[in-house]
């Protein structure tokens, strides 16, 4: 039979001092509280003693890093899913407030006409899409045990309000989504069915930085 459960998991803080949007920019790593994060998170899926019998992530480094401590927990190769990966954004390596920030250079207006599409990057239907076909593939690729798959707060948003049966155009301010969060679903009759969701490293994630993607 397939996977029991898959876990979304979103990566810890990034080092990112100035405070830009990452997006898809390379060399983007995990900060030292975020390689905290990420051991939190996997600590909370030992705990729960299940067999975990796959791990995908983001090939963006950060969900890379976030993948190593499941990877060592659990005696796992981690293989890369290009599906799983940080929308597309026009304001990448941008401060969206202050001097200097996106929102108060018109010539970046042009991409804040449409939220709900959104106007300035990869559109929210596509990345439910891709994201949804990833996890039907993940699902179906081991016998038994559960995936663990490291993401990106948008696509495993995407994933949720889609599952839900929620419209996907949203305030990003109000996503249930924290860094080292895990997200949880399961196969039943059919279709994906959410079965959980925690805040492991919560502790951890007062005076964190979270501003690298909208």
């Amino acid at each position: 039979m397939p996977a029991s459960q898959i876990h979304l998991v979103r990566h810890g803080e990034v080092f990112n001092p100035d405070e830009v949007l990452y997006g898809r920019l390379e060399n983007f790593g995990l900060s030292e509280l975020g390689h905290r994060m990420a051991k939190a998170a996997a600590d909370d899926l030992v705990a729960r003693h299940r067999p975990i019998s796959a791990l995908y992530t983001s090939p963006l480094l950060r969900a890379r890093q976030s993948g190593q401590p499941i990877s060592q927990a659990f005696e796992l190769a981690p293989s890369i899913e290009d599906r799983i990966i940080e929308p597309t954004n026009a304001f990448e390596g941008r401060r969206m407030k202050g001097p200097g920030g996106a929102l108060r250079d018109p010539r970046m207006w042009r991409f804040l006409w449409n939220p709900w599409r959104p106007a300035w990057g990869e559109p929210f239907r596509q990345v439910s899409a891709r994201m949804l076909a990833a996890m039907t593939d993940a699902q179906a690729s081991v016998d038994s045990g559960d995936v663990v798959m490291v993401s990106h707060q948008l696509p495993i948003w995407m994933a949720h309000l889609t599952i839900v049966g929620k419209k996907l155009p949203h305030d990003p301010r109000k996503r249930r989504c924290a860094l080292s969060s895990i997200t949880s679903f399961e196969f039943r009759d059919g279709r994906f069915v959410e079965v959980g969701y925690v805040d492991p490293a919560a502790p951890l994630a007062v005076g964190a930085t979270d501003v690298g993607a909208v």
